[in-house]
């Protein structure tokens, strides 16, 4: 017991406080991790399987705890910087660990919104809304309870605060019989063991961001990550990377499934341009085209997925009277990257950052361009600065933008003007063309914060129970009226267009810039698309409606948001030069049906096809295979590995395309060949 004393009597009081203070952080870190477990863990995920995520979650987190307190070690070494060398430095080092507490919570409460939307950890993605703060910050406003949340997060701070202050004078009180060689001993330990923590602690190697995914589970690698080093060590993925070769060796590959039929033999360079001349069925009238991208319109919250709310009667009658296709899913999740996939052709597989706000990849050849002859036009009710829509829609050349100020209409909230102002202003617009015109309409209101205008009486809204909508898959009763008041604004622009003179002979294209999870799926999906790695994200309806021009067809076929601009041209009677990776859904033959599909925040890549959905990790050593189909592979375990094997090259094939082509499909006649 004396010797105990006489060593603690020894330890200086900087090096007490910084004990007192890793604990209080690491029991922050860890009651997080906790809350984050309890609010998020899947149901199939058992709890023995995330034990490993907690013990090398603390190796994690002591690294960022040692970041927060190695400054005051180190700066401590000189008398007059100690916290304890006087009161002033008493309220300095307390504010600054303070602000090292609210950098922590924000980060982990950013974490909490994040991993309820997306189902992942913070990553660089979130740099994304930074790049649009006004906008952003207008959206949070005007959909979350932002001033009692700040309030909490204030009165959280302070009381840390009080902690760290209340630490401090218990430490001061405790004797200390400090020489000068043992002080030089206890600070160069407590240094070198914080050094070793952000290394790795016990470690004789850095401890790594890729670590967590050795665990081979994307919750329980989330879960072993803090949000602090899942954010810092995607930044890397900000930076665009392509490979040549392994573009090139694929091309043969990506040649057959595009239906590219000759591949030059003399040279090294290959090419997927391609000129498409019409078919048979191609409509001489140089018809209008109105191609209308849909904010979050997921097919099984639609009334088309035969789901009971009937959310969408409206559409679903379009749906009966045009050629629709019920298995069309978005390469990914979120609107920019949705408008970049349909008007470019190429699935925006950049890591943690929009292509549309990449200079290198923002300039896009388009088959939007073979439409000569026609006026084009870009309609949005908000900004088309957001996420740099303008840059991806100004390679349409000659593009007439409108936008929030355009119109004569009021901004409803942070995204404009409403949807049915919008269609009604648009439409305007397009009865007082006298050539043909190709108009891109985005809508916005089927989006937080769903407003729903006032103005807007004869919408009438319904009120079912909480768990009814969680069983039919809305999250909320304002996200379930903003759903079905997408189907009103669409029934209100139809009602205009057919007493319009440019109807009759006008395509007009629905398709949904991505789908939204929620709730539940299970009640209206009887097969197993339902658990697919959020596939409900991608799910979303394709309407090619034009009952003058068109006769009617239900396609069940596994098609891409990709393929829609090669299918519009496709149905007109001029050549068309397509240089990406969508097909002609009407006029391939023998194409095989697929959709490639990217979780950017997971890391995944896949492909669904009409009977499977296959999925590999970017970070795991770890391939699935679901059947999506009745007729699936049973027990046959040789069709499943060969299934596998094949839907994994074609995964991969897509994949390195696609990172190709986003920096080499620029503007011009032709296509820039790998060399």
């Amino acid at each position: 017991m004396y010797l105990k004393n006489k060593i603690q009597g020894t330890i200086p009081l900087t090096i007490r406080w910084l004990v007192s203070l890793w604990i209080i952080f690491m029991l922050i870190f860890t009651v997080l991790r906790i809350a984050t477990l309890i609010s998020f863990m899947p149901p199939q995920v058992k709890v023995a399987e995330v034990l490993p995520a907690f013990s090398l979650g603390f190796f994690y987190d002591v690294r960022w705890v040692s970041i927060f307190l190695l400054p005051i070690a180190l700066l401590s070494m000189f008398p007059g910087l100690s916290p304890f060398y006087s009161v002033r430095n008493k309220k300095v080092w307390s504010w600054y660990l303070a602000a090292a507490a609210l950098f922590v919570l924000i980060f982990f409460g950013a974490d909490f919104g994040n991993f309820s939307y997306n189902h992942t950890r913070l990553n660089a993605s979130a740099l994304n809304f930074a790049e649009d703060p006004g906008v952003s910050v207008r959206m949070l406003w005007q959909s979350y309870p932002l001033v009692w949340i700040l309030f909490a997060l204030s009165l959280t701070v302070f009381l840390l605060f009080i902690l760290f202050r209340h630490t401090h004078v218990i430490t001061n009180k405790r004797p200390v019989n400090e020489g000068s060689v043992s002080v030089k001993m206890w600070f160069s330990i407590t240094i070198l063991l914080l050094g070793w923590s952000v290394y790795g602690l016990f470690l004789s190697r850095p401890l790594k961001w890729k670590d967590a995914f050795l665990l081979n589970n994307n919750f329980t690698a989330y879960l072993a990550l803090n949000p602090l080093q899942n954010f810092f060590s995607t930044l890397q993925f900000r930076q665009p990377i392509f490979d040549n070769e392994k573009a090139r060796s694929y091309y043969g590959q990506m040649a057959r499934f595009l239906g590219i039929e000759k591949e030059n033999k003399q040279t090294k360079e290959i090419s997927y341009s391609r000129i498409i001349n019409p078919g048979i069925k191609s409509l001489e009238s140089n018809p209008n085209v109105v191609l209308v991208l849909c904010e979050s319109f997921s097919m099984y919250k639609s009334s088309m997925s035969g789901n009971p709310l009937n959310t969408t009667p409206f559409f679903q009658q379009l749906c009966n009277e045009g050629i629709f296709f019920n298995r069309c899913f978005s390469p990914t999740f979120g609107t920019a990257r949705g408008v970049f996939a349909l008007i470019t052709g190429i699935p925006d597989v950049q890591l943690s950052k929009f292509s549309s706000r990449n200079p290198e990849a923002v300039n896009q050849r388009t088959i939007v361009n073979n439409f000569e002859g026609y006026n084009k036009f870009y309609f949005i009710g908000g900004s088309s600065d957001f996420n740099n829509f303008e840059g991806v829609i100004r390679n349409i050349n000659g593009v007439q933008i409108y936008q929030e100020g355009s119109y004569q209409s009021a901004p409803l909230n942070v995204w404009g003007i409403s949807d049915k102002d919008l269609f009604l202003e648009a439409g305007k617009m397009l009865t007082r063309q006298e050539k043909p015109f190709f108009a891109i309409i985005q809508t916005a209101d089927n989006h937080r914060p769903f407003t729903i205008p006032v103005s807007d009486s004869d919408f009438e809204r319904e009120i079912i129970s909480e768990d009814t909508l969680l069983k039919y898959g809305f999250e909320s009763l304002k996200e379930y009226q903003s759903f079905r008041y997408t189907d009103y604004c669409f029934k209100k622009f139809m009602d205009y267009a057919k007493q319009q003179s440019w109807f009759a002979n006008t395509i007009f294209v629905f398709v949904g810039d991505h789908g939204v999870s929620g709730g539940d799926a299970s009640a209206i999906y009887s097969n197993s698309l339902v658990n697919l790695n959020r596939l409900t994200d991608e799910h979303v309806p394709l309407l090619f409606y034009a009952p003058e021009l068109l006769s009617p067809e239900l396609h069940a076929e596994t098609v891409s948001q990709i393929d829609v601009l090669p299918t519009i041209a496709g149905m007109i009677h001029k050549p068309y030069l397509n240089t990406t990776l969508g097909r002609d859904l009407l006029n391939l033959k023998n194409k095989m049906d697929a959709a490639f599909i990217i979780h950017h925040d997971e890391g995944k890549i896949g492909i669904v096809t009409d009977d499977f959905y296959f999925s590999k990790s970017l970070q795991m050593n770890k391939e699935e295979l679901y059947p999506v189909s009745k007729k699936g592979f049973g027990e046959n375990k040789v069709k499943k590995d060969s299934v596998m094997k094949s839907l994994s090259q074609l995964t991969s094939a897509i994949y390195e395309t696609s990172k190709y082509l986003l920096f080499h499909n620029e503007q011009g006649p032709d296509v820039q060949g790998l060399k």
